[in-house]
């Protein structure tokens, strides 16, 4: 890995090479100032940036920013069981804690295709490595319980998706 996707994996906002001008400073301070102001877009440049600087032959590791209070936190996706919308709000759910994610679902839906994560819901994407139990409530209807013991129902429009996780 070059020294430039170091620095910027460890969170670097630039990348100055000697002799620094005076006007390539000034430059660099600038763009700190303004991402100072955007704490949540420095999150996803990072999680970008891993993304990136990962092995082409590894399965892709997807970094997913979370929200808690004035933090925000990067999660491997093997940490999350669910991301759960709540009106405006998308929550992450993990083991023991739920933080706000900084997406939208369809968003998030988008960057985690071909993953272990599922749509089963308008509401929820939930991770299929997680699921515990499936239990039928009729026969368009499902509830997913998790292995941290949280439930959800599976939409009509979902239920073929789940049906197929059955066919292993």
């Amino acid at each position: 890995m070059s020294t430039r996707l170091i620095a910027f994996a460890a969170g670097a906002i630039d990348y100055l090479l000697k002799p620094i001008s005076q006007d390539r400073l000034a430059q660099a301070v600038e763009r700190a100032i303004k991402l100072h102001a955007r704490p949540a877009a420095v999150a996803e440049q990072l999680a970008n940036a891993q993304e990136i600087a990962e092995s082409p032959h590894s399965r892709p590791v997807r970094k997913i920013v979370a929200r808690s209070g004035d933090e925000y936190l990067l999660l491997n996706a093997d940490e999350v069981f669910a991301f759960e919308a709540d009106g405006d709000l998308v929550w992450i759910i993990t083991a023991k804690t739920r933080y706000l994610a900084t997406q939208s679902l369809k968003v998030i839906q988008n960057k985690l295709q071909n993953t272990s994560f599922r749509r089963i819901h308008r509401k929820a994407l939930v991770n299929i490595d997680h699921v515990r139990k499936m239990s039928t409530l009729s026969s368009q209807r499902w509830l997913v319980t998790l292995s941290n013991n949280k439930e959800f129902i599976v939409s009509k429009r979902q239920v073929r998706s789940v049906r197929q996780l059955l066919n292993w």
